[in-house]
């Protein structure tokens, strides 16, 4: 081909052909292009003329088509060593795969070594199992037997026992009955020996005084006779009478001697009759006895009969326990054989998905490489279609128009050396645009390109005749599989799906406690410690407070967020008098689960007033609420479950622990131990000797300066200290009317709280006794304080609660100010407004202001579906029966997706009800007003009833 060439320009035989020439898109193009179309009749025409010109030209084409020559003796190099590569590459890639076989061959082994070993667990679980279940046969064998030997033995015990206490009562109650029944017998034989010895005594005195009387008889008969035959026979009568006589006298002796013996014998037989009762009083005592030991028996065997009953009841409780600690051992080691069964399984899982990730990175691996080895081969096969370019220049005989080649899309790729574009290909990625040194070396090679096409319609109706090139992601795509030093692809992966795994769970947690945040446009950025929009005071957020107490997030960061916040007090009046610190910890939970973001918590400072609200050791936080420790549990209890923890303190005052010499209380102990000096000169009562006070004065305890150095210092590190070593996340700040509000916002800016509300509570403006409705100069001092701390505090909107009391009572006019706004701080700052019904000074047992009990649920419908952060209020949520309807509302909140700047638009405010619509997806109605939202002109979309307490409040959700 070059030969015939060479010939053909040696013997002058040139014929002039119709030129093809190759172009590449650089910055001068346009001007050579121009240049080129413009002088194309007078190129043709200097063809016959000046044939120099044509010669020099001839040379640069022979000279072009050395360098191409040249440059396809390169590519064939390359190609080369592309190939060489290529090999390599194979090589690599059957080492690869030998690798992947071997590591296929571990994991396999790894596998059934796992296998093996889950089957072992297994057989020894198994066998665990039988055994703990024979050892739980065996064991209620045990138990029963050992039942069954305490029920002999105390049936053993017990006839043991009550039989000897029966025989013994038995030989009682025998010998008692015998001892009666002989002495009953031996009285009985006495009286009678003694009746029947004195009755034959006395008939037998009487048959002798009987004899003896008719012996006397007989003998007075005789005398009789004798004294009449004395008379017959001339006895003396005188001496016979006489003799009479002394016989009757004697006669009577004996009869007076037989009644005294009978007397005698009667009083016997009483004292005998007397015995005898006593005998059977004696008797009747022994029945008494035996009445007595029958009872005691009957008691002994009642008493031992429960005694039964109770150790047949401790010995069944015993085998009930028995059975229960087997079958929760038996649960414990199958729960322990399926975590370890789980265990086993997540492991092989693990493995499988190992051994997958690495086969699936050396799939990417190799196909990169025949990525690159596609791209070589394109590019070789772009620079020999150049080379046949070159060629069909010189060797084209006939007559053609002119056409003009772009070179991949209108650049033309270079070669500095051997490995130049590979390593190009795998370092820096696709090139954005043709360097200056690159244009330089394409115009010194080719003057004239193309122009760069501008849209598809010119590109078609062009002249220009595009290469068939790979395309750019064919060769770009080996950046995306750079290879890794030491192998560390696979680390790589496993790393990116665990900060995935990571991504979707904290999302997952991010969902559960808020909507979707969105940023606002041209956002701007608020100081720490207001907040962040979305408020309901348990504090939170958005973003979980892992991520706030991490340093992950800065604080100041959230106030950018319009994130939901729902605040919670978190005690009362009284709740000092138990160990509240324990008491509301487990509570946390609950609270995480309503809804609530932010717990206020009782002062935890040591105060002379139990309240906590008289502090005096600052650094002393063992409270009548409970220990620093049972504290610190609290804060950890409450971060666990996503809640903020706001510490209550008062910094307007602080009470003395030592008398001045002059006998006044101002000098404080503890840590802080400040003099007079840091204490106000206008505080009347304790001689201060301070700048005069920025607020009002307290008069209840020493005011402190504000306006000292040293007294600023110290309150900002006892703040940090509270932050960072206890562990609140934010404040309460009491009584801020005794100070200014730029302290607050130094305190607040030192601090860094992620959110800070001030109490500035006074009071309303009344007229005749009746609440003013224009009560814009009471919400204007609020909003004055907030300006005074910079807007890095919120302020309690007691503007609201107060309109509130009055405007439930049917007049809720009382609810729209003038300009159509609500009529509290909520009105004119929402953001900063925290709006309550009740607190522990208000509420509670002070009832210094007590919200409406009968319009509670109204008040609550009201703040909990208005912009501002809601407060609840402990003992409505826990003692008032109204838990489940504060839960409802806070949900709806939620869905509505409400939040502290949330608009608001009132349709309707008069005596019959109120009728407004918040945010775009809220609207709510108060009072007995005839309303829905079908029936306003003005509201569109489809509305959805989502709670219904009939006069009330109802609320509507847009769908």
């Amino acid at each position: 081909m070059y030969d015939s060439l060479r010939r053909q320009l040696n013997n002058g035989n040139w014929k002039w052909k119709s030129r093809t020439i190759v172009f590449s898109s650089v910055d001068d193009i346009n001007d050579s292009s121009a240049d080129m179309f413009d002088n194309g009749d007078g190129f043709m025409s200097r063809g016959a003329e000046d044939l120099v010109v044509e010669e020099n030209e001839l040379v640069a084409t022979k000279k072009a088509l050395s360098e191409a020559r040249a440059r396809q003796e390169a590519i064939e190099k390359e190609r080369d060593q592309l190939l060489e590569e290529l090999a390599q590459s194979q090589a690599k890639q059957q080492e690869h795969v030998a690798t992947i076989l071997r590591d296929k061959e571990v994991a396999i082994a790894e596998l059934e070594a796992a296998k093996s070993l889950f089957h072992n667990k297994l057989q020894e679980s198994v066998e665990e199992k039988f055994t703990l279940e024979s050892k739980l046969v065996l064991a209620k064998q045990d138990a029963i037997e050992l039942a069954v030997q305490v029920e002999k033995l105390a049936e053993m015990a017990f006839q043991q026992a009550t039989s000897h206490i029966l025989e013994d009562a038995q030989r009682r109650v025998s010998a008692a009955e015998t001892s009666a029944a002989e002495a009953a017998f031996h009285i009985e034989e006495q009286v009678r020996n003694a009746t029947e010895g004195t009755i034959m005594s006395i008939v037998e005195q009487s048959k002798d005084a009987i004899e003896k009387a008719l012996d006397v008889a007989e003998k007075a008969g005789d005398y009789a006779t004798r004294a009449v035959a004395v008379v017959n026979d001339g006895i003396n009568p005188v001496d016979e009478i006489a003799f009479i006589q002394s016989e009757n006298i004697k006669l009577q002796g004996i009869v007076n001697d037989m009644e005294s013996q009978l007397l005698i014998t009667r009083n016997e037989i009483d004292k005998l009759k007397v015995e005898l009762e006593q005998v059977h009083e004696q008797a009747k005592a022994s029945d008494l006895r035996a009445e007595d030991a029958k009872k005691a028996l009957l008691e002994f065997q009642e008493s031992n009969r429960e005694m039964t009953i109770q150790q047949e009841e401790k010995i069944n409780s015993l085998l009930e326990k028995m059975k229960k600690d087997a079958s929760e051992k038996k649960k414990a080691a199958s729960k322990a054989f399926k975590a370890e069964l789980e265990s086993i399984k997540a492991a092989i899982k693990a493995a499988k998905e190992t051994a997958h990730l690495r086969n699936e990175a050396y799939v990417r691996r190799c196909e990169a490489l025949q990525r690159s080895l596609r791209a070589s081969e394109a590019a070789s096969k772009m620079w020999r279609h150049r080379a046949e370019i070159a060629e069909s220049l010189l060797l084209k005989e006939e007559e053609e128009e002119d056409v003009i080649y772009t070179v991949n899309g209108g650049r033309i790729d270079l070669l500095t050396d051997n490995d130049s574009q590979k390593w190009k290909l795998l370092s820096d990625g696709p090139r954005r645009q043709t360097p200056q040194w690159m244009a330089r070396r394409i115009g010194s090679i080719r003057p004239k390109f193309p122009p760069i096409k501008i849209n598809v319609s010119e590109a078609l109706t062009s002249n220009f005749r595009p290469l068939d090139l790979p395309k750019p992601d064919e060769v770009w795509s080996i950046a995306q599989e750079k290879l890794k030093e030491r192998d560390t692809l696979i680390e790589h992966v496993i790393e990116k799906e665990t900060i995935e795994k990571k991504r979707k769970a904290l999302e997952r947690a991010l969902h559960r406690k808020t909507i979707q945040w969105q940023k606002t446009p041209e956002e701007t950025k608020l100081e720490p410690g207001t907040g962040t929009g979305h408020e309901i005071v348990f504090i939170f957020l958005l973003l979980p407070i892992c991520l706030l107490r991490s340093g992950i997030v800065n604080t100041s960061v959230l106030m950018i967020l319009d994130s939901p916040l729902l605040k919670f007090q978190g005690f009362n009046w009284e709740s000092w008098r138990r160990q509240w610190y324990l008491e509301l910890a487990p509570k946390a939970a609950d609270l995480s689960r309503c809804g609530v973001t932010a717990v206020w918590l009782p002062p935890p400072t040591e105060s002379v007033a139990p309240q906590g609200y008289m502090p005096s050791d600052l650094y002393n936080l063992n409270s009548a609420y409970g220990s620093v420790e049972e504290l610190k549990h609290c804060i950890e209890e409450m971060h666990s479950q996503d809640l903020l923890a706001l510490g209550d303190v008062v910094l307007n005052h602080r009470c003395a622990q030592k008398k001045s010499p002059n006998g006044v209380w101002n000098i404080f102990g503890g840590k802080l131990a400040w003099g007079p000096e840091a204490i106000v000169c206008d505080d009347p009562n304790f001689q201060g000797r301070g700048n005069p006070s920025s607020g009002e004065v307290f008069h209840a305890a020493p005011n402190i300066d504000h306006s000292q150095d040293f007294v600023r210092r110290d309150i900002k590190d006892w703040l940090n200290w509270l932050r960072n070593d206890i562990g609140f996340d934010g404040w309460r700040l009491d009584f801020v009317r005794g100070f200014s509000g730029t302290y607050v916002k130094e305190y607040i800016k030192a601090s860094n709280p992620a959110f800070a509300i001030g109490e500035y509570w006074d009071s309303l403006t009344y007229e005749h006794g009746s609440l003013c409705y224009n009560q814009d100069s009471h919400r204007q001092r609020i909003v004055n304080w907030i300006n005074a701390s910079g807007g890095t505090s919120s302020a309690f909107d007691v503007t609201t609660k107060g309109i509130l009391h009055s405007a439930l009572h049917n007049q809720y006019w009382r609810l729209i100010d003038p300009q159509g706004k609500p009529t509290g701080v909520m009105g004119w700052w929402p953001s900063r407004a925290v709006t309550f019904l009740e607190n522990h000074d208000t509420g509670s047992t002070q009832g210094h202001w007590p919200f409406p009990r009968d319009k509670l649920t109204q008040g609550y419908a009201y703040i909990l579906t208005h912009p501002g952060t809601p407060t609840i209020f402990y003992d409505h949520f826990y003692d008032f029966g109204i838990r489940d309807v504060i839960t409802e509302l806070i949900e709806a909140r939620r869905r509505a997706g409400v939040h502290c700047r949330s608009s608001v638009k009132i349709y309707h405010a008069n005596n019959e009800g109120y009728v407004a619509q918040i945010g775009d997806t809220l609207v709510m109605k108060l009072g007995h007003f005839d309303w829905n939202p079908s029936k306003e002109n003005n509201l569109d979309g489809s509305w959805q009833k989502f709670v219904d307490k009939g006069s009330d409040y109802q609320l509507w959700l847009r769908q």
